[in-house]
């Protein structure tokens, strides 16, 4: 996907809604879209309420569609996370969706909406997180370079086979807790020879141990084509590669190729993941 000069993007919010404290962060990210030579168009709905949220479901939903349904919008980023960005999947109309597609970018919570537009349509969104860019100049240089220059600079990232030697498919997922609130709804993508990408930023030894637990009780693991595992942030402070991996064994199958990287998560300075994608990943060669 490329943006170019005088495009117009869309910032939207379908998760809780930001702290008025955050303020600064969005003016200082509207200020940098715009040196880029973009036209960012802000939602009206931003800031969150005492409950959380920037605004009711449906309303939420209604201003995600009207960026949709406007021809000169070229690609929608979401600036939220949180808990809440599951509401608004009933209230969208997925048929207008497929008529207008164009790239969403989210990441954490938005997992729910990468998943659920993957779901019903076949086309490619990006787990990422367009604030990044304010954290340094190297990240808002390789914005630019990707999606302004279409060089590879996000999209290249390193892989570490835990398990097996290669891996091939179509990348579903995002963050665990977040995909697994699809489960049992028409939302939860066909899992049937995909590549499933986890990852998590507060995520507990323990909770991850329960996710797991459930994506094999609901037979996932014995599906998909291949696992990828992004950053588990909480859980990689106090424990190595090597232990995530022997917890991860008691759920999976020994013929499930594994694979994981550093670059993929929550940290300021994540690469961004095609959702959506057909990928083939060999050794440690992507």
């Amino acid at each position: 996907m490329i943006l170019n000069r005088n495009d117009k993007i869309a910032l939207v919010v379908c998760s809780n809604g930001k702290n008025i404290e955050d303020k600064d962060r969005i003016e200082k990210l509207e200020d940098i879209l715009v040196e880029m030579g973009l036209v960012p168009i802000f939602t009206k709905y931003i800031y969150r309420d005492k409950i959380g949220r920037a605004a009711k479901a449906q309303v939420r939903a209604e201003e995600l569609m009207s960026f949709y349904k406007n021809k000169e919008i070229k690609a929608i980023f979401d600036i939220s996370g949180g808990d809440i960005a599951n509401e608004v999947l009933d209230y969208l109309d997925y048929d207008v969706i497929k008529r207008n597609y164009k790239p969403f970018f989210g990441y954490s919570d938005l997992t729910t909406v990468l998943n659920a537009l993957g779901s019903q349509m076949n086309e490619v969104n990006y787990l990422y997180q367009i604030l990044n860019i304010i954290e340094s100049k190297k990240i808002r240089t390789s914005f630019e370079n990707t999606f302004m220059k279409n060089e590879q600079t996000l999209l290249d990232i390193k892989w570490k086979f835990l398990q097996g030697s290669s891996v091939e498919g179509e990348v579903i997922g995002g963050n665990i807790r977040c995909f697994l609130k699809l489960s049992g709804t028409r939302y939860f993508p066909e899992v049937e020879n995909k590549v499933l990408f986890i990852e998590g930023l507060g995520t507990s030894i323990e909770g991850l141990a329960t996710h797991l637990a459930q994506l094999k009780q609901i037979g996932v693991f014995d599906k998909i084509s291949g696992l990828l595992i992004g950053t588990f942030t909480k859980i990689e402070r106090e424990f190595s590669v090597e232990e995530l991996f022997k917890l991860l064994q008691d759920y999976i199958p020994s013929s499930l190729p594994v694979a994981k990287t550093q670059e993929v998560g929550h940290a300021k300075n994540s690469k961004a993941l095609k959702i959506g994608e057909k990928i083939y990943i060999k050794n440690e060669l992507i």
